[in-house]
Order: C-alpha cells, then sequence, then structure tokens
C-alpha cells in the first residue's frame, strides 16, 4: 500500500511449456510488464496440475506438444473441470495451426506462435503483442467458451429465388474469440448464400488452414481468399494473413483482391480496410456482421457502409468473448441490429429475404 491507496492486482500467469528456454523467455517478457507476473512455470501438464491447485493463476500459456500429455487433452480436461483463460502456443506451422484452432473449439481464448530464437529487434514487438493477448484473456474470463446450445446446429434452408439478385454480399469482420464465432455463423448458411468476404485477425500460417477447417464442416464453399476471384454465391472468402483483403467491382461481377500495404489499427489483414471497400464497391448490396474481438478495427469502415446503405449487425456483448470490436461500431452509430451469435445466421438470411435492395427499406 503506497500513501493509503492499494496497488493494482497484477494478472498472474501460468506458463506450461516442456521447453526451459521457452519457459525463461516467456517469464522474462511477461514479468517486464508491470501489470503482469509468472506466478509459475511448469514443464508438462501434470505438474501444472498441481500448480494450478496451489497458485490459483488468472491466466495459462500452454504449449500444444509436450510429453505425458500433450496440450490439447490437458486442455479439454482442464476446461471441463476447472474452465479458465487459455493461450495456446503453437509453432507456425500446418501441424501447429490445425492443434491451435483445434484448442480454440476446446475454449482457448488465443493463441501466440512460438517466440522466435536469436531475432532481438522483434522482441520488443512479439513481448508487446503476449502482454495484450494475456490482458485480453483476462478480461474474457467467465466467457472464454462460446454458449453451447442442446440443438444441434442445423442448415438453414436454402434461399432459392427469395432473394432478387444475386448481387448481394455479405461482409464479416472478428478477432479474439472470432475464429469460433465464425464458424457458428457460416456452419448455420444454406450453400445458396450471398456471396462473403471475411476478415478474421490471424497470423499468416493459420489462415489456410482455417479456411479448410470451415470448408469441411459448412455447406458453403469457404477458402483463403486468392485475389482477383470472382465472388460467388455459396462461396467465403477468408483474407489471408500476411494480407488485407479488399472488395472490388470488375464490370458486373464482385472481385477479391489482396494488399500488404502497411497495417490498419496495428491489423493486416484489417477489418476496416475491407468494410471500407465494401463500402466503396457494393453500397446497398451489402449485409455487414461484426463479431467479437478486441479493440476498435473495422467500426469506422462500417459507419462507411452503413451510410452507403448497407445493414449492419453487431454480435451482442453476452456472446461476444471480448465485447470490443461490436461495441465500438455500435458507438459509432454503425449498427442496426445486435443479435446473439447462435440466432446471427436466421436473423441475416431474414434481413436478405425480407429487403429486396437490402438498404432501400431500412429501419
Amino acid at each position: 500500500m503506497i500513501n493509503g491507496t492499494i496497488p493494482p492486482k497484477k494478472i498472474n500467469v501460468l506458463i506450461i511449456d516442456d521447453s526451459a528456454l521457452i519457459r525463461a523467455i516467456l517469464t522474462e517478457v511477461i514479468n517486464s510488464y508491470p501489470d503482469l507476473y509468472v506466478a509459475g512455470a511448469a514443464s508438462n501438464p501434470l505438474q501444472a496440475r498441481e500448480m494450478i491447485k496451489t497458485l490459483n493463476p488468472d491466466v495459462l500459456t500452454l504449449d500444444v506438444e509436450m510429453p505425458q500429455m500433450d496440450g490439447l487433452t490437458f486442455l479439454d480436461k482442464l476446461m471441463r473441470l476447472r474452465p479458465m483463460p487459455v493461450l495456446m502456443i503453437s509453432s507456425l506451422t500446418e501441424r501447429g495451426s490445425e492443434a491451435a484452432l483445434r484448442a480454440l473449439e476446446l475454449g482457448a481464448v488465443d493463441f501466440l506462435p512460438k517466440p522466435k530464437m536469436g531475432i532481438a529487434d522483434g522482441l520488443r514487438e512479439y513481448a508487446d503483442t503476449i502482454a495484450e493477448k494475456i490482458r485480453v484473456a483476462y478480461q474474457a474470463r467467465g466467457k472464454f467458451r462460446i454458449p453451447t446450445h442442446p440443438v444441434t446446429r442445423e442448415t438453414l434452408p436454402s434461399l432459392g429465388t427469395r432473394i432478387g439478385t444475386t448481387e448481394k454480399i455479405i461482409a464479416v469482420g472478428a478477432s479474439t474469440g472470432g475464429t469460433e464465432a465464425i464458424k457458428e455463423f457460416l456452419i448455420r448458411l444454406p450453400a445458396d448464400s450471398p456471396g462473403i468476404v471475411i476478415a478474421q485477425h490471424m497470423p499468416e500460417a493459420f489462415t489456410k488452414s482455417f479456411a479448410a477447417r470451415l470448408d469441411s464442416l459448412c455447406k458453403i464453399t469457404v477458402k483463403e481468399a486468392e485475389g482477383n476471384e470472382r465472388i460467388l454465391p455459396g462461396h467465403a472468402y477468408i483474407a489471408p494473413g500476411h494480407s488485407h483483403l479488399l472488395l472490388k467491382r470488375s464490370g458486373a461481377n464482385y472481385m477479391t483482391e489482396l494488399s500488404q500495404s502497411p497495417p490498419v489499427n496495428h491489423h493486416r489483414p484489417s477489418v476496416e480496410v475491407l468494410f471500407r471497400s465494401v463500402a466503396q464497391n457494393a453500397g446497398k448490396n451489402v449485409i455487414g456482421v461484426m463479431l467479437t474481438g478486441m479493440g476498435k478495427d473495422g467500426a469506422i469502415g462500417m459507419l462507411e457502409m452503413r451510410q452507403a446503405g448497407a445493414y449492419n449487425f453487431a454480435q451482442d456483448e453476452a456472446t461476444c468473448v471480448v465485447y470490443g470490436m461490436p461495441r465500438e461500431a455500435v458507438a459509432v452509430g454503425a449498427v442496426d441490429d445486435i443479435v446473439p451469435i447462435q440466432d446471427m445466421a436466421q436473423r441475416v438470411l431474414n434481413r436478405l429475404i425480407s429487403s429486396g435492395g437490402i438498404g432501400s427499406n431500412r429501419v
């Protein structure tokens, strides 16, 4: 206590990794921030299980591949017995990315790429990313899993001829918690849904695996955007982790465009970049969807969409892992309707059916 004031509580972190070097690097990085503290470091899940009981950490960092018990098995057990915020530490490989996506399904808040050794110049940027993700995970405590529902996710009925044009576009933005929210949204859509463009904050090595995983689960076709593709009905295009995704017009067709211009709002891909391009090139033919995420990326772009005639939805606070991006979009007046994630697909399709021009019959 200083001058009669109680110092702010630090976020206590437990590191679980079989590499002594990784444990040392993470400990040094985390302890360099005044609001974070490494309460302990375990070399395997069995040791971590006892440390969780005694240390009661706020956030765990968890490696995927470890001896005795792998990280995914431990995470599954943890989420059933003692749910708590977990950040997965995963290598930037195809195998690592698939494991990280499975971890998010099991309830992890987010994932981090393995620290790269010997890159001193990049350490500070990486350290800031670690710190920010730990803070977000702590804020998400108690909300780090999408609520489960007893009903099976059923694909909604085909749109058939119930919308009058094939020019409709659905534009989606998301960040922390977004991989599961996007899955919850897309998995319900029928095969003849309008074309969908998606910007999800995600590292380069992970977006292709993410798209492939969704493609295996959904009636629509889901792929990582390649650029210069015609945006087709029944297809979703996910921004690759190395580039911004934009929508452009070529004659009567909508096309994808990729750009490696600098990050916007600290992100590439950026939701802001996608939404602004959608506003400029598709106007009233658009339905916008802002899902869970930290920060304000996309709020102004979504406002521009609404001003151009789009109808916009935001995920509600109760079902967001982090109610940041949706809240900012609501705050600037960009949102027409706030919806729980489990109802989002139905509400979007209802809007498509009820308004021939989307923006022509605004409420």
